[in-house]
């Protein structure tokens, strides 16, 4: 064990005691049952939609609790951070509305009563705590170099050993105190280890709030706590930050994924040594995938549905994706209307222990009744939005033709039992709705394409030239259509598929060809909205400019 002096050089000199910390960040006054909880997302890549889910369920149990959400940015492994992450954050946190009530996302950059909320910048803090384990004795400099480690987990493996850094393969653990000194005085680059008085084949228990009783192997390992001394500034591991941040930020429920359930004996023996009371923790199961016939953690690396952005970019109503997530989370509001899932608070005791099953078709069509129950100007608005982020090009038709949007939006929709399901996200509007706009819609002029499934060009043309000239927009929809019965009577088309049956040779087609023509001249497409609705949208003129296109 190194003597004080010898512990405290290692320091700066004005670095303040642990006591001035506990002094800074007093517990916090909220009331009995309230959660105080956080998200610590690490801007090491894109947020994964997990993500969304572990802070939706953090906000949601702290807020229904009359606690505080905050964020902290998890930002100590500067060599894998990515630029613009921060940013990336913001948009995903703003558009799923879960900024939090404190952190560098609320709103006030990194002000609040326990930041800052970036890790980066709370290096002084987890100095002085490092010191403190030093000083006592439950701590240690660690001069093992990569090739040393290495052989070190090599003759571990051989032996058929658990590998790590403990007991007589931790050679630093209680080493000479002269030569550890010497050491310090050359420079050499070293890291500071915690001392575990964990054995190998122990077994530890804790309470998890989702999981109950849960058992593990105690840990053995002389974890790194603070990282080499070669670079500055000097940060601690995840491990160590995690127990002195939500000690001294005071958090009492930490709710993240079940990756770091190992890691738990680990937090529980770090707790211990610096003297805080134990938080509790929530390990939520990953968020699956349906692979063939068995199930996988949803992938970064595989799956575009992991990235938020994958959902941003797609235009996915956030609110009904919000709904979706908690479905997952808790099974009943999945049965539940949109408006209440959002506002019953979920609860512990309902989470499943295997990870939820992440469904798209599900998702997609989620969305497309929750879009279909939405006013006209609720679902312009949120293309709008959507488009002003990915599609410049559309807000502008979007603000030009306001009231034609309006409308085109409203075909089958109003005053119907069961309204059109055109949309899942906002990025399908061009398909659905795009022909509905001059400047989007692409005339049909070649009376050879495809969708008029194989008519004589002649006959398609003949079609257009005759129904341009006599074309009538007033009237209900039975008087509408009958201009094309009457037209499809003129050129020779059967009125009905039986009366084609019975003698294919002496009709070109059937009404309902006659008629499909005239629907992708209007249309561009073979499948639409109710084509007289749709004439009523485009009015008379633009119905007959479309049609002589081919004509």
């Amino acid at each position: 064990m190194l003597d004080r002096a010898t512990v405290d050089s290692l320091f700066p000199a004005d670095l303040p005691e642990t006591e001035e910390w506990e002094q800074r960040y007093p517990p916090r006054e909220v009331g009995d049952g309230a959660f105080v909880t956080r998200f610590g997302p690490s801007p090491t890549g894109f947020v994964h939609i997990g993500g969304i889910y572990t802070a939706m369920v953090s906000r949601d149990l702290a807020h229904s609790t009359g606690g505080t959400y905050f964020l902290r940015i998890e930002d100590t492994d500067q060599a894998r951070e990515v630029a613009g992450a921060d940013v990336q954050f913001a948009r995903a946190f703003d558009a799923f509305d879960l900024r939090p009530d404190e952190g560098p996302l609320s709103g006030h950059e990194d002000d609040g009563p326990y930041g800052p909320y970036r890790q980066s910048q709370r290096g002084e803090i987890y100095l002085s705590f490092v010191r403190e384990l030093l000083r006592r004795g439950l701590a240690y400099p660690d001069f093992a170099t990569k090739e040393e480690l290495a052989e070190i987990s090599d003759a571990q493996k051989k032996l058929k050993l658990p590998t790590g850094y403990y007991g007589r393969w931790a050679p630093w653990r209680d080493a000479d105190e002269g030569e550890v000194t010497r050491r310090l005085e050359a420079g050499d680059p070293y890291v500071v280890r915690f001392r575990s008085e964990g054995k190998v084949g122990e077994r530890v228990a804790f309470t998890d709030r989702l999981r109950g009783r849960v058992e593990a192997e105690d840990n053995h390992n002389d974890v790194v706590i603070l990282k080499t001394s070669a670079t500055e500034p000097r940060l601690p591991t995840y491990h160590f930050a995690h127990v002195v941040d939500d000690h001294l930020m005071r958090t009492s429920l930490v709710v993240r994924g079940d990756e770091w359930l190992s890691s738990v004996p680990t937090h529980l023996q770090l707790f211990t040594a610096l003297g805080f009371p134990q938080v509790e923790y929530a390990h939520l199961a990953p968020l699956m995938k349906q692979e063939g016939s068995s199930r996988r953690k949803l992938s970064k690396r595989k799956d575009d549905e992991a990235s938020v952005d994958f959902y941003l970019q797609a235009g996915y109503p956030t609110d009904a994706v919000l709904y979706y997530l908690r479905g997952l989370a808790n099974s009943p509001l999945a049965e539940v209307p949109l408006a209440e899932a959002l506002a019953t608070p979920l609860q512990l005791d309902r989470f499943q222990s295997a990870g939820p099953l992440v469904d798209m078709v599900k998702l997609a069509d989620i969305c497309a009744d929750h879009i279909a129950t939405l006013p006209a100007a609720d679902v312009l608005a949120g293309v709008r939005g959507w488009a002003q982020e990915y599609d410049s090009t559309l807000v502008e038709v979007l603000d030009e033709n306001e009231k034609l949007a309006l409308a085109a939006i409203d075909v089958e929709r109003v005053g119907v039992d069961n309204p059109r399901k055109d949309l899942a996200c906002w990025s399908e509007f061009r398909t659905a709705y795009g022909f509905f706009f001059p400047e989007l819609f692409s005339d049909v002029t070649d009376p050879a394409d495809e969708r008029f499934n194989g008519l004589d060009p002649a006959l398609v043309a003949r079609l257009a030239e005759d129904l341009a000239a006599r074309y009538v927009q007033e009237g209900d929809q039975p008087t509408w259509f009958q201009q094309i019965r009457d037209l499809a009577e003129r050129h020779g088309f059967a009125p009905n598929p039986k009366t084609y049956k019975k003698d294919p040779d002496a009709y070109p087609g059937m009404l309902r060809d006659a008629a499909n023509v005239i629907r992708v001249l209007v249309t561009g497409a073979q499948r639409s909205p109710d084509l007289y609705e749709v004439t009523r949208v485009l009015g008379g003129d633009e119905v007959v400019r479309r049609i002589r296109a081919v004509a």
